[in-house]
C-alpha cells in the first residue's frame, strides 16, 4: 500500500490507523501547492480532487476521504479493536464522530488557514468551534476516548484535527478533559511514529 500524505494534513490520521495495524506501506509526500508528489509525479493523476489523503492499494486501486480510508484499514484487519463491527449500533456511533470531526471540526479549524479571511470572520469560526471543543469536554469527563475506553479510527481523526489548534494559536487548555486527552493520544507509540516519519517530531 502507498499512502499519500502531506506533513500534519488530515493524512496524519490514516497514518497513525496503518502504524496501530502494524502495517508495511510507503508514504509517498505531496506538495499540495504544486500537486506534485516528491518524485515529481501529478498528483491529480492519483487523486483528481488534488488533496491528500489518497490510499493506493495493492491492485492500483485509490481510495481517498479520511474517513473513508480509517474505516477501509480497521476493517481490512479482523479483530483490529480500531472500529466496531459493521451493522451494530457501536458501528454508527463511530460514523457519527467521524461525521462530527469531518464537519464541525475539521471544516471549521481548515478555514482558519485561509489567508483571506478577515478579523471577524475568523472570530465568528472560533467563536463556534468553541462549542464543540466544550461538546467534547463534556463528553470526555466520563470517556477515556470517544467511543468509551478503547482509542479508535474516530480518535486518531479527532486528534488530527485538533492538533491544528497549536500552529492557529488557539488554547485548549480551559478545557480541562480534552486537553488531556489530547495528551493522552499523543503519547500512543504510533502517533509518535507517525509523527517523527512526517519530520513534525524529532
Amino acid at each position: 500500500m502507498k499512502l499519500y500524505f502531506s506533513p500534519g494534513a488530515c493524512s496524519l490520521s490514516p497514518h497513525i490507523i496503518l502504524r496501530e495495524l502494524g502495517e508495511k506501506f510507503d508514504l509517498v509526500k505531496v506538495d499540495l501547492g504544486a500537486k506534485k508528489t516528491q518524485t515529481g509525479d501529478d498528483y491529480i493523476k492519483v487523486n483528481a480532487k488534488g488533496y491528500v489523503p489518497a490510499l493506493e492499494m495493492g491492485n492500483g486501486e485509490v481510495l481517498t476521504e479520511g474517513p473513508a480510508i480509517v474505516q477501509y484499514l480497521a476493517d481490512s484487519k479482523k479483530g483490529s479493536g480500531l472500529i466496531p463491527e459493521a451493522g451494530t449500533m457501536a458501528r454508527y456511533r463511530a460514523i457519527e464522530w467521524l461525521n462530527f470531526i469531518t464537519s464541525e471540526l475539521h471544516k471549521g479549524l481548515g478555514s482558519l488557514f485561509g489567508k483571506t479571511l478577515n478579523e471577524e470572520a475568523r472570530k465568528s469560526a472560533i467563536d463556534k468551534l468553541k462549542g464543540r471543543f466544550a461538546y467534547l469536554d463534556k463528553h470526555l469527563a466520563q470517556n477515556k476516548y470517544l467511543l468509551g475506553n478503547a482509542f479508535s479510527v474516530a480518535d486518531a481523526y479527532c486528534w488530527t484535527v485538533l492538533s491544528w489548534t497549536k500552529s492557529l494559536g488557539i488554547d485548549l487548555s480551559g478545557w480541562k478533559n480534552l486537553s488531556e486527552y489530547l495528551s493522552r493520544v499523543s503519547q500512543r507509540p504510533a502517533v509518535k511514529d507517525a509523527m517523527k516519519a512526517e519530520g513534525l517530531a524529532a
